[in-house]
């Protein structure tokens, strides 16, 4: 059995729509796209050395695995492009039918169960990067085991926010975190278990 985590860039306000670039996801007409680029050498430093340097399997939502399989086969060789081209890739999707970044592997059907079915298998970590849509669907079936946040200086008002209005309660335990010299912060956090909960009533 192996845990699933989450890779995710956020606002200080809470959006995580679009990070990178303007065009990357303009959907209800968003149009701060690339906030997070002004703070990307500090961030990118701690992101590898913190949440990419151990090999782990990665899971993608059908527009983030497009975005990604559009640079990284291409991308100047690195640590960080050896580990995503080398790593096993899944993919939800019911429309791709031709996944060519290498390592990749097609899921669909009920996500929930296919999850949990990758969860239950030996392996290593199971981390998700970006793919907002995927991530509402495994927070509201409790399948996130740790979230791995960097919160940018940074408030855009609106957007997907990554704990919107209808995001199930959780309970949290904060287990590192570290500033970079730009004001970003790096927080990760895992969820506290039901034998966490009982234990902590009955201290």
């Amino acid at each position: 059995m192996r845990d699933l985590s989450i890779l995710t860039f956020v606002t200080l306000d809470g959006v995580m729509q679009a990070p990178s670039m303007p065009e990357e996801d303009r959907s209800s007409g968003f149009i701060k796209g690339g906030w997070a680029a002004p703070y990307w050498e500090d961030v990118m430093e701690q992101v590898q050395k913190e949440a990419m340097a151990v090999p782990y399997d990665m899971l993608f939502g059908r527009k983030t695995y497009e975005l990604f399989a559009g640079h990284w086969p291409e991308a100047e060789e690195s640590p960080t492009a050896r580990m995503m081209n080398s790593a096993r890739k899944y993919v939800v999707t019911s429309t791709l039918k031709d996944l060519t970044w290498n390592n990749s592997v097609a899921i669909s059907g009920d996500i929930a169960n296919a999850v949990s079915r990758l969860k239950n298998e030996d392996g290593p970590l199971l981390q998700i990067h970006g793919s907002w849509e995927l991530i509402q669907t495994l927070l509201s079936h409790d399948l996130i085991d740790e979230f791995r946040l960097w919160t940018f200086p940074v408030t855009v008002g609106s957007g997907k926010r990554l704990f919107g209005q209808n995001s199930p309660s959780a309970q949290l335990s904060l287990v590192k975190s570290q500033a970079c010299k730009n004001g970003a912060i790096m927080s990760v956090y895992r969820r506290n278990t039901k034998e966490d909960q009982n234990r902590a009533l009955s201290e």
